[in-house]
């Protein structure tokens, strides 16, 4: 199991459900306290405090309105943890990290994709598909907060995010390591299926209302497409990004003589 990155620059936030919340723990988050349901049975609830105590971890028992009021809807399962739900990682480091290991690096951009389901379903599948780190900007990108570590099924614990000021600085700063940029655009000539994703690449996807900033897209060294068979022309950037990951996973396993 990949071992949770470990950075400053920590957004403090809270994870609710009784997994999420174990996932955190054992991921070696800083966990302040958990709080558990007055009234809760179940061999979970026992499985939560049992770990939090092993970590030494306080924890309180509370009415269910006081889980209720702070998860705001969330499906807790009765189980809340305030804790530092992400700690942003320095892009320049992970790029570093992953040449010194061997490996070719697979890289994520996000321009403006501010919905919190979206990224989270991003993040999941890029933690599956091997991706190496997220990169997105500053402003404009969705709050990695509680409902992000739920969707996300634990993946941004182990998954590196990076956040810039710019993506154009993190652009120069992966072509200055040889990191070529994959821009997904539906009007692009080439498809993904014609691009070589096992070379260290950074794949870019934009909002699904207001695409990828021309000037990010004139920075890309390769535009491609998914191939459509259906009536319906465009994908939700979740789903896109997934298919994309799979090409990208498929072809570095056949590039790999070990494989």
């Amino acid at each position: 199991m990949k071992k949770p990155y470990r950075a400053e620059n920590r957004e403090k936030d809270y994870v609710y459900g009784a997994r999420a919340v174990m996932e955190s723990i054992e991921a070696g988050r800083r966990i302040d306290k958990v709080l558990v349901r007055k009234g809760l049975e179940s061999d979970l609830r026992k499985d939560v405090i049992a770990l939090a105590q092993q970590h030494k971890i306080p924890v309180q028992v509370v009415p269910p309105e006081t889980i209720d009021r702070i998860a705001r809807g969330g499906n807790h399962q009765g189980v809340l943890a305030f804790t530092g739900v992400i700690q942003y990682a320095d892009l320049e480091e992970i790029i570093i990290g992953v040449r010194e290991r061997g490996e070719a690096p697979l890289l994520v951009m996000l321009d403006q994709v501010s919905d919190v389901r979206n990224f989270a379903a991003i993040a999941r599948s890029a933690e599956c598909m091997g991706v190496h780190a997220i990169i997105i900007p500053e402003q404009g990108a969705a709050r990695i907060n509680a409902e992000a570590m739920k969707i996300s099924a634990g993946a941004l614990n182990y998954l590196p995010v990076c956040r810039t000021n710019h993506l154009m600085d993190a652009i120069n700063l992966l072509h200055s390591y040889g990191v070529a940029v994959m821009a997904l655009d539906e009007k692009a000539q080439n498809n993904v299926f014609d691009c070589p994703l096992a070379e260290p690449i950074c794949l870019l996807l934009g909002s699904e209302d207001q695409g990828i900033n021309p000037r990010l897209l004139r920075s890309a060294d390769h535009l491609a497409k998914i191939p459509m068979y259906g009536n319906i022309s465009s994908l939700n950037v979740s789903v896109a990004t997934g298919m994309v990951l799979l090409e990208a996973a498929r072809q570095r396993r056949f590039s790999d003589p070990a494989n």
